[in-house]
């Protein structure tokens, strides 16, 4: 499978993708790492898995036999060999990556160039489509907007975002080792000196020019709140993102559209929908698939619906095969909005 052909499949609606077709893509990139990846060549040998038997049935059921036929990465593995994740002789652009470290060790991870196109397309249907993006900024008004966050895959990703809407980003990279810790042990006074060239610098772009777009996290959107009036989003991701945080923020930014994310280093971001109270989110078809499982009689099975279970996630492109449980639980959700597949709500994460 190559970039162009998953390319022209989601050019015309990224947000419409089959299940059937989805389990003949995902088929192709299993079949190729498991030639040309040395991890997974490996493990082919060790466990011999059965294609023809695991890519039977539903797209639910193969996702259940993939995590019960010994193909799981283990997380310290993944850490201390990512190489071994690498096809052989692959011919794309490949840049590597780290987490940013806020909660454990950074980890390191790797993208084909092509893949921000990929994650693009899916992030600008989804903010159109449930948030209207496109109709507040245009030829008339432009979007001038101002991100934070750690060097490399985000800052890629948002720089490619504001750009398609015309727009001008201000980027301000912060060191985010540790930052969770920190949070709940030293609360918000500490986490803004440790990162006080940060505040400085936010604070000079905001007195000087008029940003009507922030993307940040949920502790440093406090110093947005003296420029409130003029902040047309907000996109928000990391954690401290629940109902009551939200709800502060609407009194604050009344006018504001709030929009919640959920990142990842070795897939970017996922665009949420809040409902209710909870927060769903929706991984980017065909190359991420998330859904909660749980373990039932020895094995792993997805949840119902409502129904809380571990994260477990396949990232399936080109440059990179990924499966593995994260150390975070969420409860399986129905689509909603533009989105045709399940998507996973109210994550619980490990911050260690």
């Amino acid at each position: 499978m190559k970039y162009e052909i998953l390319l022209e499949t989601l050019r015309e609606n990224p947000l419409d993708i089959g299940d059937a077709w989805v389990k003949d893509y995902l088929r192709n990139i299993f079949e190729f790492h498991l030639e040309r990846t040395p991890y997974w060549r490996d493990l082919s040998e060790r466990v011999k898995p059965d294609l023809d038997e695991i890519f039977q049935g539903s797209l639910t059921e193969v996702f259940e036999k993939i995590f019960n036929s010994g193909l799981t990465v283990d997380e310290d593995y993944l850490r201390a060999h990512w190489l071994d994740f690498v096809p052989e002789g692959y011919s794309g652009r490949i840049r590597f990556y780290q987490s940013s470290g806020t909660t454990r060790e950074r980890a390191i991870g790797h993208w084909d160039a092509d893949y921000l196109n990929v994650l693009h397309a899916y992030m600008r249907a989804a903010l159109d489509e449930i948030y209207g993006l496109s109709d507040v900024y245009n030829d008339t008004h432009r979007m001038r907007a101002i991100a934070h966050g750690p060097y490399g895959w985000y800052q890629d990703e948002i720089s490619e975002l504001v750009w398609s809407y015309g727009g001008t980003l201000y980027f301000i990279g912060m060191e985010t080792d540790g930052l969770k810790r920190v949070l709940r042990e030293k609360g918000l006074d500490a986490v803004l000196k440790l990162l006080d060239p940060l505040v400085r610098y936010t604070k000079r772009v905001m007195e000087t020019d008029r940003i009507n777009t922030v993307r940040s996290a949920p502790p440093l959107m406090s110093l947005f709140e003296p420029y409130s009036d003029s902040i047309e989003t907000a996109i928000i991701s990391g954690v401290g993102i629940n109902r009551e945080f939200f709800d502060h923020l609407s009194g604050v930014f009344e006018n504001t559209t709030l929009i919640p994310l959920y990142g990842y280093y070795l897939f970017g971001d996922l665009v949420g929908i809040r409902r209710g109270g909870e927060f769903w989110y929706y991984p980017n078809y065909p190359t991420t698939l998330v859904f909660p499982m749980k373990p039932v009689d020895g094995e792993y099975r997805i949840t119902k619906r409502g129904e809380r279970g571990k994260v477990a996630f396949i990232i399936a492109r080109p440059e990179v095969l990924m499966v593995k449980f994260e150390d975070e639980t969420a409860v399986r959700v129905p689509p909603s909005g533009p989105f045709k597949w399940d998507g996973f709500g109210a994550p619980m994460r490990d911050v260690g």
